[in-house]
Protein backbone atom coordinates (compact mmCIF):
# COMPACT_ATOMS: atom_id res chain seq x y z
CA UNK A 1 0.00 0.00 0.00
CA UNK A 2 0.88 3.57 -0.65
CA UNK A 3 0.37 4.52 2.84
CA UNK A 4 2.74 1.65 3.82
CA UNK A 5 5.63 2.86 1.99
CA UNK A 6 4.96 6.82 2.83
CA UNK A 7 5.14 6.08 6.52
CA UNK A 8 8.30 3.35 6.32
CA UNK A 9 9.76 6.10 4.49
CA UNK A 10 9.40 8.89 7.27
CA UNK A 11 10.72 5.95 10.15
CA UNK A 12 14.08 7.66 10.05
CA UNK A 13 15.83 10.73 11.66
CA UNK A 14 17.46 11.92 8.67
CA UNK A 15 14.69 11.13 5.99
CA UNK A 16 12.85 13.88 8.29
CA UNK A 17 15.06 16.30 8.00
CA UNK A 18 15.74 16.45 4.56
CA UNK A 19 11.73 16.36 4.18
CA UNK A 20 11.34 19.85 6.05
CA UNK A 21 14.72 20.98 4.26
CA UNK A 22 13.11 20.65 0.68
CA UNK A 23 9.70 22.08 2.05
CA UNK A 24 12.20 25.36 2.21
CA UNK A 25 13.63 25.18 -1.03
CA UNK A 26 14.92 22.64 -3.73
CA UNK A 27 18.34 21.27 -3.31
CA UNK A 28 21.41 19.45 -4.86
CA UNK A 29 22.27 15.94 -3.55
CA UNK A 30 25.85 17.14 -2.61
CA UNK A 31 23.83 20.48 -0.80
CA UNK A 32 22.16 17.92 1.19
CA UNK A 33 25.01 15.97 2.28
CA UNK A 34 26.46 19.43 3.48
CA UNK A 35 23.88 20.70 6.11
CA UNK A 36 23.24 16.90 7.21
CA UNK A 37 27.20 16.25 7.45
CA UNK A 38 26.65 13.25 6.04
CA UNK A 39 28.73 11.16 2.86
CA UNK A 40 26.57 11.76 -0.30
CA UNK A 41 26.34 8.35 -1.05
CA UNK A 42 24.60 7.89 2.03
CA UNK A 43 22.35 11.11 1.48
CA UNK A 44 21.47 9.70 -1.58
CA UNK A 45 20.04 6.26 -0.43
CA UNK A 46 17.93 8.01 2.07
CA UNK A 47 16.58 10.68 -1.07
CA UNK A 48 15.94 7.31 -3.16
CA UNK A 49 13.49 6.03 -0.03
CA UNK A 50 11.60 9.36 0.14
CA UNK A 51 11.64 9.40 -3.76
CA UNK A 52 10.19 6.12 -4.17
CA UNK A 53 7.61 6.84 -1.52
CA UNK A 54 6.47 9.73 -3.66
CA UNK A 55 7.54 12.65 -1.04
CA UNK A 56 10.77 14.10 -3.30
CA UNK A 57 11.21 14.23 -6.61
CA UNK A 58 14.82 14.42 -8.43
CA UNK A 59 15.71 16.58 -11.59
CA UNK A 60 18.87 16.64 -13.15
CA UNK A 61 20.81 19.63 -14.08
CA UNK A 62 23.91 18.39 -16.18
CA UNK A 63 26.12 16.69 -13.62
CA UNK A 64 23.98 18.03 -10.66
CA UNK A 65 20.53 15.56 -9.17
CA UNK A 66 18.26 18.46 -7.65
CA UNK A 67 15.54 17.35 -5.31
CA UNK A 68 12.43 18.72 -4.39
CA UNK A 69 9.43 18.47 -2.27
CA UNK A 70 6.02 17.13 -3.97
CA UNK A 71 4.12 18.45 -0.89
CA UNK A 72 3.30 21.65 -2.29
CA UNK A 73 2.85 20.49 -5.53
CA UNK A 74 -0.74 20.97 -7.48
CA UNK A 75 -0.47 17.41 -8.82
CA UNK A 76 0.62 16.13 -4.83
CA UNK A 77 -2.07 13.28 -3.43
CA UNK A 78 -3.81 14.37 -0.40
CA UNK A 79 -1.63 12.48 1.72
CA UNK A 80 1.52 13.23 0.55
CA UNK A 81 0.23 16.65 1.05
CA UNK A 82 -0.96 16.17 4.16
CA UNK A 83 2.25 14.61 5.15
CA UNK A 84 4.03 18.24 4.85
CA UNK A 85 1.39 19.80 7.08
CA UNK A 86 2.00 17.11 9.98
CA UNK A 87 5.79 17.46 9.63
CA UNK A 88 5.48 20.92 10.23
CA UNK A 89 3.21 20.48 12.91
CA UNK A 90 5.85 18.32 14.68
CA UNK A 91 8.23 21.31 14.25
CA UNK A 92 6.09 23.00 16.07
CA UNK A 93 5.15 20.24 18.68
CA UNK A 94 8.07 19.04 19.61
CA UNK A 95 11.22 20.94 20.96
CA UNK A 96 13.68 18.46 19.92
CA UNK A 97 12.51 18.48 16.20
CA UNK A 98 12.35 22.00 15.94
CA UNK A 99 15.84 22.35 17.01
CA UNK A 100 17.18 20.32 14.73
CA UNK A 101 15.45 21.71 11.83
CA UNK A 102 16.25 25.11 13.36
CA UNK A 103 20.06 23.93 13.21
CA UNK A 104 20.13 22.30 9.90
CA UNK A 105 18.27 25.77 8.28
CA UNK A 106 21.11 27.25 9.95
CA UNK A 107 22.99 24.99 7.50
CA UNK A 108 21.46 26.00 5.05
CA UNK A 109 21.89 29.69 5.27
CA UNK A 110 25.54 28.77 4.03
CA UNK A 111 24.03 26.91 0.88
CA UNK A 112 22.11 30.18 0.08
CA UNK A 113 25.00 32.64 0.66
CA UNK A 114 27.45 30.27 -1.67
CA UNK A 115 24.77 30.53 -4.34
CA UNK A 116 24.60 34.23 -3.97
CA UNK A 117 28.44 34.58 -3.91
CA UNK A 118 28.42 32.18 -7.18
CA UNK A 119 26.00 34.36 -8.90
CA UNK A 120 27.97 37.91 -8.04
CA UNK A 121 30.55 36.39 -9.13
CA UNK A 122 29.39 35.47 -12.86
CA UNK A 123 27.72 38.80 -13.11
CA UNK A 124 31.23 40.29 -12.56
CA UNK A 125 32.66 38.27 -15.45
CA UNK A 126 29.95 39.50 -17.60
CA UNK A 127 28.88 43.09 -16.40
CA UNK A 128 30.76 44.73 -19.00
CA UNK A 129 29.08 42.65 -22.02
CA UNK A 130 26.01 42.98 -20.72
CA UNK A 131 26.34 46.38 -20.27
CA UNK A 132 27.57 46.95 -23.64
CA UNK A 133 24.42 45.93 -25.21
CA UNK A 134 22.02 47.60 -22.39
CA UNK A 135 23.40 50.96 -23.21
CA UNK A 136 22.06 50.46 -26.82
CA UNK A 137 18.40 50.03 -26.13
CA UNK A 138 15.38 50.96 -23.48
CA UNK A 139 16.26 50.40 -19.74
CA UNK A 140 15.21 46.83 -18.75
CA UNK A 141 12.81 48.44 -15.97
CA UNK A 142 10.55 50.34 -18.99
CA UNK A 143 10.62 47.12 -20.74
CA UNK A 144 9.14 44.99 -17.96
CA UNK A 145 6.11 47.71 -16.96
CA UNK A 146 4.52 47.51 -20.68
CA UNK A 147 5.15 43.60 -20.55
CA UNK A 148 3.64 43.10 -16.92
CA UNK A 149 0.77 46.19 -18.34
CA UNK A 150 0.10 44.06 -21.31
CA UNK A 151 -0.64 40.93 -19.74
CA UNK A 152 -2.56 42.36 -17.00
CA UNK A 153 -5.72 41.72 -18.93
CA UNK A 154 -6.24 38.26 -18.09
CA UNK A 155 -5.00 36.16 -15.50
CA UNK A 156 -1.59 34.55 -16.22
CA UNK A 157 -2.39 31.00 -14.80
CA UNK A 158 1.00 28.65 -15.30
CA UNK A 159 3.57 30.64 -16.69
CA UNK A 160 6.46 28.78 -18.36
CA UNK A 161 9.73 31.53 -18.79
CA UNK A 162 11.71 30.39 -21.30
CA UNK A 163 15.53 31.13 -21.24
CA UNK A 164 15.28 33.17 -17.59
CA UNK A 165 18.54 33.68 -17.50
CA UNK A 166 19.14 35.32 -14.18
CA UNK A 167 15.51 34.77 -13.14
CA UNK A 168 14.17 38.60 -12.80
CA UNK A 169 11.27 37.80 -15.12
CA UNK A 170 10.32 34.73 -13.17
CA UNK A 171 10.34 37.04 -9.79
CA UNK A 172 8.92 39.58 -11.16
CA UNK A 173 5.22 37.31 -12.10
CA UNK A 174 5.68 34.75 -9.18
CA UNK A 175 3.51 36.45 -7.50
CA UNK A 176 0.76 37.10 -10.18
CA UNK A 177 0.95 33.51 -11.35
CA UNK A 178 -0.39 30.00 -9.93
CA UNK A 179 3.07 29.01 -10.64
CA UNK A 180 5.84 29.93 -12.56
CA UNK A 181 8.69 27.30 -14.60
CA UNK A 182 11.67 29.15 -15.54
CA UNK A 183 13.46 27.05 -18.04
CA UNK A 184 17.07 27.48 -19.14
CA UNK A 185 19.47 25.65 -21.28
CA UNK A 186 22.67 26.80 -19.53
CA UNK A 187 23.38 25.55 -16.43
CA UNK A 188 25.09 28.42 -14.93
CA UNK A 189 22.06 30.85 -15.96
CA UNK A 190 19.92 28.18 -13.76
CA UNK A 191 22.02 28.75 -10.99
CA UNK A 192 21.75 32.61 -11.06
CA UNK A 193 18.41 32.14 -11.05
CA UNK A 194 18.54 29.27 -8.45
CA UNK A 195 20.68 32.19 -6.37
CA UNK A 196 17.63 35.14 -6.84
CA UNK A 197 14.37 32.93 -6.89
CA UNK A 198 15.86 30.88 -3.80
CA UNK A 199 13.60 33.03 -1.50
CA UNK A 200 10.20 31.87 -3.36
CA UNK A 201 8.08 29.16 -2.23
CA UNK A 202 9.41 25.76 -3.99
CA UNK A 203 5.59 25.60 -4.87
CA UNK A 204 5.28 28.52 -6.90
CA UNK A 205 8.33 28.79 -8.34
CA UNK A 206 10.38 25.64 -10.25
CA UNK A 207 13.86 25.87 -12.48
CA UNK A 208 14.42 23.02 -15.28
CA UNK A 209 16.95 22.25 -17.65
CA UNK A 210 15.70 22.08 -21.45
CA UNK A 211 16.12 23.46 -24.63
CA UNK A 212 13.55 26.25 -26.46
CA UNK A 213 13.26 23.60 -29.67
CA UNK A 214 12.28 20.59 -27.22
CA UNK A 215 10.09 21.58 -24.44
CA UNK A 216 10.02 18.84 -21.68
CA UNK A 217 5.76 19.49 -21.08
CA UNK A 218 3.21 17.86 -21.59
CA UNK A 219 0.93 19.50 -24.23
CA UNK A 220 -1.60 22.03 -23.40
CA UNK A 221 -0.10 22.21 -19.83
CA UNK A 222 0.79 26.12 -20.13
CA UNK A 223 -1.54 28.95 -19.39
CA UNK A 224 1.20 32.06 -20.85
CA UNK A 225 4.86 31.36 -22.41
CA UNK A 226 6.97 34.16 -22.09
CA UNK A 227 10.05 34.09 -24.87
CA UNK A 228 12.19 37.27 -23.17
CA UNK A 229 15.00 38.25 -25.18
CA UNK A 230 15.78 34.85 -26.36
CA UNK A 231 14.32 34.00 -29.69
CA UNK A 232 17.63 36.01 -31.81
CA UNK A 233 19.59 33.25 -30.08
CA UNK A 234 17.71 30.49 -32.76
CA UNK A 235 19.05 29.46 -35.91
CA UNK A 236 14.97 29.17 -36.84
CA UNK A 237 12.98 30.95 -34.41
CA UNK A 238 9.51 28.45 -36.04
CA UNK A 239 10.79 25.74 -33.81
CA UNK A 240 11.00 27.07 -30.76
CA UNK A 241 7.49 28.96 -31.49
CA UNK A 242 5.92 25.99 -32.10
CA UNK A 243 7.20 24.14 -28.97
CA UNK A 244 5.51 27.36 -27.36
CA UNK A 245 1.98 26.40 -29.42
CA UNK A 246 2.62 22.75 -28.97
CA UNK A 247 2.39 23.30 -24.55
CA UNK A 248 -0.21 26.14 -24.82
CA UNK A 249 -3.78 24.99 -23.70
CA UNK A 250 -6.09 26.45 -26.33
CA UNK A 251 -7.19 30.55 -25.25
CA UNK A 252 -3.41 30.63 -23.69
CA UNK A 253 -0.97 33.55 -24.25
CA UNK A 254 2.92 33.90 -26.06
CA UNK A 255 4.76 36.94 -25.15
CA UNK A 256 7.93 37.32 -27.10
CA UNK A 257 10.42 40.01 -25.63
CA UNK A 258 13.04 41.11 -28.99
CA UNK A 259 14.58 43.51 -30.69
CA UNK A 260 13.33 44.94 -33.35
CA UNK A 261 15.19 44.85 -36.87
CA UNK A 262 18.42 45.93 -36.50
CA UNK A 263 21.56 45.93 -38.61
CA UNK A 264 24.32 45.76 -35.44
CA UNK A 265 26.33 43.02 -37.15
CA UNK A 266 28.75 42.74 -34.73
CA UNK A 267 26.36 41.18 -32.22
CA UNK A 268 26.76 38.15 -33.95
CA UNK A 269 30.04 37.89 -33.30
CA UNK A 270 30.05 39.18 -29.73
CA UNK A 271 26.85 38.52 -28.14
CA UNK A 272 25.96 35.33 -30.47
CA UNK A 273 22.67 36.37 -32.01
CA UNK A 274 21.65 33.91 -34.74
CA UNK A 275 19.44 36.94 -35.92
CA UNK A 276 19.67 40.11 -35.93
CA UNK A 277 16.07 41.09 -34.70
CA UNK A 278 12.45 40.59 -36.58
CA UNK A 279 10.26 42.68 -38.80
CA UNK A 280 6.42 42.82 -37.17
CA UNK A 281 5.29 41.10 -40.71
CA UNK A 282 8.13 37.99 -39.58
CA UNK A 283 6.52 37.80 -36.27
CA UNK A 284 3.11 37.84 -37.28
CA UNK A 285 3.93 35.14 -39.45
CA UNK A 286 5.73 33.20 -36.75
CA UNK A 287 2.96 33.53 -34.70
CA UNK A 288 0.00 32.73 -37.41
CA UNK A 289 1.82 30.07 -38.58
CA UNK A 290 2.08 28.25 -35.07
CA UNK A 291 -1.66 28.59 -34.20
CA UNK A 292 -1.77 32.45 -32.68
CA UNK A 293 -3.71 35.31 -33.22
CA UNK A 294 -1.34 38.14 -33.37
CA UNK A 295 -2.06 41.56 -31.39
CA UNK A 296 -0.71 44.85 -32.19
CA UNK A 297 3.17 44.81 -31.14
CA UNK A 298 4.32 47.14 -28.48
CA UNK A 299 7.56 49.47 -28.96
CA UNK A 300 10.04 50.70 -26.72
CA UNK A 301 12.94 52.71 -28.87
CA UNK A 302 16.39 53.10 -26.98
CA UNK A 303 19.60 54.77 -28.34
CA UNK A 304 20.22 52.52 -31.08
CA UNK A 305 17.68 49.30 -30.71
CA UNK A 306 14.34 48.89 -30.64
CA UNK A 307 12.36 46.41 -28.27
CA UNK A 308 9.50 45.25 -29.10
CA UNK A 309 6.53 43.14 -27.37
CA UNK A 310 4.80 40.88 -29.65
CA UNK A 311 1.69 39.06 -27.87
CA UNK A 312 -0.26 36.43 -29.31
CA UNK A 313 -3.14 34.24 -28.62
CA UNK A 314 -3.58 30.26 -28.98
CA UNK A 315 -6.47 29.84 -31.05
CA UNK A 316 -8.73 27.23 -30.84
CA UNK A 317 -8.44 24.57 -32.95
CA UNK A 318 -11.45 21.93 -33.31
CA UNK A 319 -11.24 18.24 -32.06
CA UNK A 320 -9.98 17.05 -34.90
CA UNK A 321 -6.84 18.91 -35.20
CA UNK A 322 -3.80 19.35 -33.26
CA UNK A 323 -1.01 21.32 -32.20
CA UNK A 324 1.82 21.49 -35.13
CA UNK A 325 5.04 20.01 -33.82
CA UNK A 326 8.59 21.80 -33.85
CA UNK A 327 8.93 19.33 -36.60
CA UNK A 328 6.23 19.99 -38.77
CA UNK A 329 7.01 23.37 -38.40
CA UNK A 330 10.75 23.04 -39.87
CA UNK A 331 9.83 20.50 -42.78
Amino acid sequence: MVIDTIFKALADPTRLRIARLLSTMELAVGELAQVLGQSQPRVSRHVGILCDAGLAERRREGSWVFLRSTGGAEESSPIVAAVDRLLATAELESADFAKTCEDDRRRLAAIREARESSAESYFAQHAGEWDELRALHSKDEQVEARLIEALGDAPLGTVLDIGTGTGRIAELLADQAEHVVALDKNLEMLRVARARLQHLPTAQVELVQGDFADLPFAAGSIDTVLLHQVLHFSQDPALPIAEAARVIRPGGRIAIVDFAAHDREELRTRHQHARLGFSDRQMRELLRGSGFTAREPIALEGVELTVKIWLGKRRELPSSQTSPSAKEQSA
